[in-house]
């Protein structure tokens, strides 16, 4: 068994703005950095408790950043798995729902209706979102079976991947997850083909809550 911890990274203009970053890289905002120190500080604790023995990220600017204080503050070197990279978000790339709303209201109904059946033109689907993500994380576990990892990516890519380890409809995961703070943990046990949760969005600082749009 592999603990998980499963951490989105810390926020961006655009995501302070409500805007969708997909496959764009985006730079994080002080706040942002403040929340990758404060994660750093959440981490080195934890592990005088559980030692973490690996530090994972996206290859989002976002995401390495967010997880390189809390590598240098466990001593250890942090790698980068391409398939923890967000989720392309196509038509709605850099853009706000109300943008989108204003250009096609009853596409973005769809969307929100259900997000596999509804996605935006262009964008990658959940299911090729969840096959991606879901691999990478077991990928993860398999790497460091019986110790605990600190997984840095992204909100999107991890709600999905999540719905898809714990059998949850795919087209569901803004109702059921409606979103994962900047820098906080999500913790889940993988063991083979088995995924179990056990913690959800748990604050690692006293820094601003992010947003999802």
């Amino acid at each position: 068994m592999t603990r998980l911890l499963l951490v989105r990274h810390g926020q961006t203009v655009w995501h302070a703005e409500n805007r969708y970053a997909g496959i764009s890289d985006i730079a994080l905002t002080d706040a942002g950095r403040q929340q990758a120190e404060e994660l750093a500080g959440w981490a080195l604790a934890r592990s005088r408790r559980e030692p973490i023995g690996a530090v994972v990220s996206s290859p989002l600017e976002r995401a390495r950043r967010t997880a390189q204080p809390a590598a240098r503050a466990l001593g250890v070197r942090p790698a980068v798995h391409e398939g923890l990279r967000e989720s392309d978000f196509g038509w709605g790339e850099g853009r706000t729902l109300a943008e989108l709303a204003a250009d096609d209201p009853e596409r973005v109904h769809a969307f929100q209706r259900d997000a596999e059946s509804g996605a935006f033109p262009g964008s990658e689907p959940p299911a090729a979102v969840a096959s991606r993500v879901s691999a990478a994380l077991r990928e993860v576990a398999v790497a460091h079976d019986g110790s605990a990892v600190l997984v840095v990516a992204h909100n999107t890519a991890f709600r999905i991947a999540l719905c898809a380890l714990l059998g949850i409809p795919l087209g569901r995961y803004r109702q059921v997850l409606p979103r994962l703070e900047n820098a906080a943990v999500t913790e889940i046990d993988v063991d083979g083909g088995r995924t179990a949760l056990r913690t959800l969005n748990v604050p690692t600082g006293t820094g601003p809550a992010g947003e999802r749009p």
